[in-house]
C-alpha cells in the first residue's frame, strides 16, 4: 500500500545511480488545492521563472542521435544540451514530452551539441522515430493537469536484447527489484520498451498494461483507490509499485515463478482480449478450450505436481468447412505468451521417400524436447498446429497412404510423440478436420488429442457478432448504409457458417459497386463513387445469390409444393395439425428422434403435405432425400450417402429430413421381390440412432408401400394416411379451385363423369386430378376432355 510518508519525488533521478532507500527520497510538498509539487518549486499560483516549459509550452525541434554511453542506453534516460534543456534546480532529472505523446526522463550532457536528443534502439521503436527524422521536444510537467497518478502495478514482458542469453532462470522478486532500483520516478506508458542490463545480460522490456494509483483520493489511513486507466495512461514508478513479468517466449527467456507472482508464466498474455481475435459466435467453446487446454498452465508448475496431474497435450477441432476452425487455431497464438506455433497441413506430412513421412512428424517436435531436456517444468509452451488431421492420420490398416504402410507409419510416430515414453508436457498439438470419424481412435483417446471441441455453426447470437465483425470496416469508414439491420441479418442467415457470411458481404458489397458503373461499360466509374454506401437491398439481394451448404433445400421443397396444398378434404387440415404437433414435440426436445411415416396411395399428395410440414417447421437444417440422387450409386455408396445425410442433420439446433418414396431407396420391387439388404440395415440404424444432445431430429418418409414396410420390418414411430379425393364435392372444389373451368361447367363433369362410371365414388389421387386439368386446357373442349381423362383414371383404380 501506498503511504503518505513515503512518496517519492517524482522529479528526482531516474538513472542506475538513484538509490532504492526511502530515507533518500525528499519530502513531496501538497499544495492548497491537493496537488504536489516538487521540492524547492515555485507553487502553483507563482509565476514560473523564464524557461520553465510546463505541458503544452513552448517545444523546440530536435533530431535524435545515438545515446553518448550505457548509463543512458540502459538507464532509459535520453540526453540534452543544457542549452536546449535547461536542467532542473536540484540537479534530478527533467521529463521531457516528445512528439506530444512520449514522456522520458531527460538528463543534460555536456558534450551533445544543441539541437540534437540521444535516444536507443529501445525508444526509437516505441516512438517510431528513425535518426532522420526531427521531433518536437517540450517539457513536461506531471502535475499540470492536477493531481498526478502513480504507477499502483504494471505487467511488463521481458526477454533477452541480444546475442548473450543464459538457461539461469530469473527470480521475479529480484528482477523487480533491480527494476525500481534503475527506473525509479520515471514515467511509464503502454507500449513503451526500454533496456536494462541485469547480470551483464541485456534484457528488452515492453510494458504491457498499467494501473494507476491517484494520490489525491489517498483514505485517510494511508491507502490509494486503484484508477484502470485507458491505453494512453501512463504513470511514476515508485518503490511501491507491484511489477508482473511475463516472459517473451521468442527469445528463450527462463522466468522463476514465486508465492507473490504466481502468473508470471502465465501461459495467456495479459493483455489479451477476446474480440482482439475478430472470431465470433464461438464464446462458449473458447471458455471450455481454456478450461481444458490452458487453466493449468496457468499456476506454477509446483501446483500441478501437488494435484498430480498433467497438461493437456492436444486438442482436436471438428465440424462443418467454413465454421472457424483454422481461424481458431491460426488466432490463439495470439492470446497465448508462447513462441510462434508451427503450422503444418496434413498432406505437406507425406514424403514419397521411405521414412521421410516420420522424420517430418519428429522435426515438430525437436525443438520441444531439446527444451524440455534442458529446463523441465520451465520449459516455455511449444504449439503445433495440425490442419487436414485426416489427411495423414486415417484408421490404421484403412490402406491410407498407397500400399505402402506409410500412413499407419505416421500415425504410429505422432502417437509415440504424444503419449510415448518419453512423454512431453510442454506440447500442445491443436489438430482440425471435417471428418472426425476418419482419424484413428487411438489418437482420440486421453492423453492424446483428450479435448474434442466441435465448432459447429452459430446461433443467431453468434451470426450477428460474425456480421459486426465482417462489417466493422463499413461502419468505421461510414459506407453502409444507415437501413442496414445487422440484426435482421442474423435472423435471415439461418445455418449460414462464418465463412458463407463472409461471402454474404462480399456479394452485397458486390451489388453496391455495380450500382456505380456506367451503363454499358466495366471499366467506367460514376463519379459519384465517393459516395458509395452498402445499402439493406444489397444485403438482400446477396440473400437470393449466397446460400448456406448445410440448411433448408428450398428450391427442392418449393418444387414439391408447385401450386401450394388444396385443402378439398376436412382429412388435409388433420393431416397439417397432426403434422405441427410432431414437430412442436421435437422443438420442444421432449422427443429428440421422431420418426413418421406418411402414406397413402400413388398421387394423393404425400411429398407435398410433407415437404409444407417441413417448411412450415422453420428448422434451420431441413434435407430432401429422393432415390433420384442416388441413381448409378452401388450400395456402399448408398449406405455412405445416407450415413452423410444423417450427419449433416445433426450440426444444427433443429433438423428435418424429408426421406420421399422410402421403399425405393431399398431398392425394393415387386417382382421377386427383391431388395437390398445392406442399404435397408444401415437405414434402420440411422432411424433408429439418437442424435446427439440438444440435436433433435424429426424424420418425416413418404411411401406408397405401407404393407412392404412393414414386412420389411422398416417401423416408425407415427403414421399419417393421405387419401385420394374420394367424392363430388372434393373433386368440385379442386376444379373450382383450378380456375379453369366455369360453375355451370363444374356441374355438367361432375354428371357426365358418374354417367360414365355408373357410380358417384371418385377414389383417384388429387395428382391425378390436378394433372387431367392441365392437360384438358389445351383442348377447347376443357369439359369433354377433362370427363374423359377422370373416367378412365375411375375406372382403372376401381379395376386394379
Amino acid at each position: 500500500m501506498f503511504n503518505r510518508n513515503n512518496l517519492p519525488n517524482p522529479f528526482g533521478g531516474g538513472g542506475q545511480s538513484q538509490s532504492p532507500s526511502r530515507r533518500d527520497v525528499p519530502q513531496i510538498q501538497r499544495e492548497p488545492d491537493g496537488r504536489f509539487r516538487q521540492p524547492g518549486a515555485p507553487a502553483y499560483n507563482q509565476e514560473k521563472p523564464h524557461g520553465s516549459m510546463g505541458r503544452g509550452g513552448r517545444s523546440i525541434q530536435l533530431r535524435p542521435t545515438k545515446s553518448p554511453d550505457n548509463s543512458y542506453t540502459f538507464g532509459n534516460l535520453v540526453a540534452v544540451s543544457p542549452q536546449d534543456v535547461p536542467p532542473s534546480r536540484d540537479g534530478s532529472d527533467v521529463y521531457v514530452l516528445v512528439n506530444n505523446n512520449f514522456v522520458l526522463s531527460a538528463r543534460p550532457h555536456q558534450a551533445l551539441p544543441p539541437g540534437q536528443i540521444s535516444l536507443n534502439d529501445a525508444q526509437r521503436t516505441w516512438m517510431q522515430v528513425a535518426l532522420t527524422d526531427v521531433v518536437d521536444v517540450q517539457q513536461y510537467d506531471p502535475f499540470s493537469q492536477g493531481a498526478s497518478s502513480y504507477l499502483g502495478s504494471m505487467d511488463i514482458e521481458v526477454g533477452f536484447a541480444g546475442k548473450k542469453t543464459t538457461d539461469a532462470p530469473y527470480d521475479q522478486d529480484e528482477l523487480a527489484q533491480a527494476f525500481i532500483n534503475n527506473f525509479r520516478n520515471q514515467i511509464f506508458a503502454p507500449g513503451q520498451q526500454l533496456l536494462m542490463d541485469y547480470r551483464s545480460i541485456p534484457l528488452r522490456m515492453t510494458v504491457r498494461t498499467v494501473e494507476l494509483v491517484d494520490l489525491s483520493t489517498m483514505k485517510p489511513e494511508g491507502g490509494a483507490q486503484p484508477q484502470h486507466t485507458d491505453p494512453r495512461a501512463r504513470g511514476i514508478l515508485t518503490p511501491e509499485t507491484a511489477i508482473n513479468y511475463y516472459k517473451d517466449a521468442r527469445t528463450g527467456i527462463n522466468l522463476k515463478g514465486s508465492s507473490r507472482r504466481p502468473a508470471a508464466n502465465s501461459v495467456v498474455r495479459p493483455d489479451f482480449k477476446f474480440e482482439d481475435m475478430g472470431i465470433g459466435g464461438l464464446d462458449t467453446e473458447f471458455s471450455a478450450i481454456f478450461r481444458r487446454a490452458f487453466a493449468s498452465r496457468i499456476f506454477p508448475p509446483g501446483l500441478a505436481d501437488k494435484l498430480g496431474i498433467q497438461h493437456v497435450r492436444g486438442i482436436l477441432l471438428y465440424g462443418p468447412p467454413g465454421t472457424g476452425k483454422t481461424l481458431i487455431a491460426r488466432q490463439i497464438g495470439k492470446m497465448l505468451n508462447a513462441r510462434e506455433p508451427k503450422v503444418i497441413n496434413g498432406p505437406e506430412v507425406l514424403n514419397k521417400y521411405v521414412g521421410q513421412s516420420e522424420e517430418n512428424i519428429r522435426k515438430l517436435f525437436a525443438d520441444a524436447e531439446k527444451e524440455y531436456k534442458e529446463k523441465g517444468d520451465e520449459s516455455g509452451l511449444h504449439i503445433i498446429i495440425f490442419d487436414e488431421l485426416d489427411a495423414v492420420c486415417k484408421q490404421r490398416g484403412s490402406g491410407a497412404g498407397g500400399g505402402t504402410g506409410v500412413g499407419d507409419s505416421v500415425v504410429n510416430q505422432l502417437l509415440s510423440k504424444l503419449d510415448g515414453v518419453d512423454q512431453l508436457n510442454n506440447i500442445l498439438l491443436i489438430g482440425m478436420t471435417n471428418r472426425k470419424d476418419m482419424i484413428d481412435e487411438a489418437l482420440l483417446r486421453s492423453g492424446r488429442l483428450e479435448v474434442h471441441m466441435e465448432i459447429s455453426l452459430p446461433d443467431e447470437k453468434g451470426r450477428a457478432q460474425i456480421l459486426k465483425i465482417h462489417t466493422t470496416k463499413m461502419r468505421e469508414n461510414n459506407v453502409m448504409g444507415d437501413d442496414v439491420d445487422l440484426s435482421q441479418l442474423a435472423h435471415l442467415t439461418r445455418n449460414f457458417s462464418g465463412a458463407e457470411i463472409s461471402g454474404l458481404v462480399k456479394s452485397a458489397s458486390s451489388f453496391a459497386f455495380s450500382r456505380h458503373i456506367k451503363v454499358g461499360t466495366v471499366a467506367a466509374i460514376d463519379e459519384n463513387v465517393v459516395n458509395m454506401k452498402v445499402q439493406m437491398k444489397d444485403f438482400l439481394s446477396a440473400l437470393d445469390e449466397v446460400k448456406p451448404l448445410f440448411g433448408v433445400s428450398e428450391e427442392e421443397l418449393e418444387r414439391c409444393v408447385e401450386g401450394g396444398i388444396i385443402k378439398f378434404s376436412p382429412h388435409i387440415d388433420t393431416i397439417l395439425n397432426r403434422g405441427r404437433l410432431h414437430i412442436n414435440q421435437v422443438r420442444d426436445n421432449s422427443t429428440p428422434l421422431l420418426s413418421v411415416l406418411i402414406h397413402g396411395p400413388r398421387g394423393s399428395g404425400k411429398t407435398a403435405l410433407a415437404a409444407r410440414l417441413a417448411m412450415d417447421s422453420g428448422f434451420p437444417f431441413i434435407k430432401l432425400v429422393r432415390p433420384v440422387d442416388m441413381i448409378g450409386m452401388n450400395e456402399i455408396q448408398k449406405i455412405q450417402h445416407l450415413q452423410k445425410v444423417f450427419t449433416d442433420a445433426y450440426k444444427s439446433p433443429l433438423n428435418v429430413l424429408v426421406i420421399d418414396n422410402v421403399e425405393l431407396l431399398v431398392d425394393w420391387v415387386p417382382v421377386g421381390p427383391r431388395f437390398s439388404a445392406s442399404v435397408l440395415a444401415a437405414l434402420k440404424g440411422l432411424m433408429d440412432n439418437k442424435p446427439p444432445k440438444g440435436r433433435p431430429l424429426l424424420i418425416l418418409a413418404t411411401t406408397t408401400e405401407r404393407t412392404v414396410l412393414q414386412q420389411l420390418q422398416l417401423t416408425f414411430m407415427a403414421q399419417i394416411a393421405v387419401p385420394n379425393v374420394q367424392t363430388q364435392a372434393e373433386l368440385a372444389y379442386i376444379m373450382q379451385q383450378s380456375g379453369a373451368f366455369a360453375e355451370k361447367d363444374v356441374n355438367r363433369v361432375i354428371k357426365e363423369i358418374e354417367d360414365a362410371t355408373g357410380g358417384k365414388q371418385i377414389g383417384v389421387g388429387v395428382q391425378t386430378v390436378l394433372t387431367g386439368i392441365q392437360t384438358a386446357r389445351q383442348d377447347p373442349d376443357h369439359a369433354g376432355r377433362f370427363v374423359e381423362l377422370l373416367s378412365e383414371a375411375v375406372a382403372e383404380n376401381r379395376f386394379s
